[in-house]
């Protein structure tokens, strides 16, 4: 492993750096986008229990908003829950976007290292071509050790670099799915709090857990 690093010159390093930061943000995303981090069970049903026994204090408002980005978009919907729909709703939006770009951390690098990794392994193969051919200028082909040297330094920034941003794009694109997909239920759970508190729902047996 290490007479490959070598073999493929410096532009390894950027490729080697750009590897270790993609596994920290896969590993660190998979562990905060766990879904039952995200929306805890029973959240609603707890809120509207409590919401019954007229026990939404600050503090428990505060707990609600401290436990889960759910939560902190629901708490955002009790604080306003006096007012206007309208304004309710606005003020849940308006918490939902900065949810959504926590739950975004780090997605553009790790797109960013997908889309870089690959064009730092085309200028090793670059590179590698210029050495091919400046030594068949000066020596002609006789000289076989070099020329497989630059081959070698072209063959394995390309490989390296292709090897880093294949699973790269693979999780970025996944996580983005997740996300996505926990933005439009963390929506919907919203949309039922608000009917809930407005008055649309009555029965606990409608709210989803």
């Amino acid at each position: 492993m290490l007479d490959l690093m070598y073999a493929g010159g410096w532009l390894m390093v950027p490729i080697i750096a750009c590897s270790i930061i993609a596994t920290a943000i896969v590993i660190e995303r998979a562990w905060m986008l766990r879904r039952r981090r995200i929306m805890p069970e029973n959240l609603i049903a707890r809120i509207w229990q409590l919401h019954r026994e007229k026990l939404l204090n600050e503090a428990v408002i505060g707990e609600i908003r401290d436990g889960s980005p759910l939560g902190r978009m629901l708490a955002t919907g009790l604080i306003n829950r006096h007012h206007s729909r309208e304004i309710m709703k606005e003020a849940i939006n308006d918490t939902g976007r900065h949810v959504v770009a926590e739950l975004e951390r780090f997605l553009n690098t790790l797109g960013t290292i997908a889309a870089v990794t690959p064009l730092l392994g085309l200028l090793g193969t670059v590179f590698g071509m210029i050495e091919v051919f400046s030594v068949i200028m000066e020596a002609g082909v006789g000289n076989a050790g070099v020329l497989a040297g630059g081959i070698s330094k072209a063959l394995v920034t390309t490989a390296a670099g292709l090897s880093v941003a294949i699973p790269a794009l693979m999780f970025h694109r996944a996580f983005d799915s997740k996300v996505s997909r926990l933005a439009l239920d963390m929506e919907d759970q919203v949309l039922q709090l608000v009917e809930v508190l407005k008055g649309e729902r009555e029965a606990a047996g409608e709210i989803a857990s």
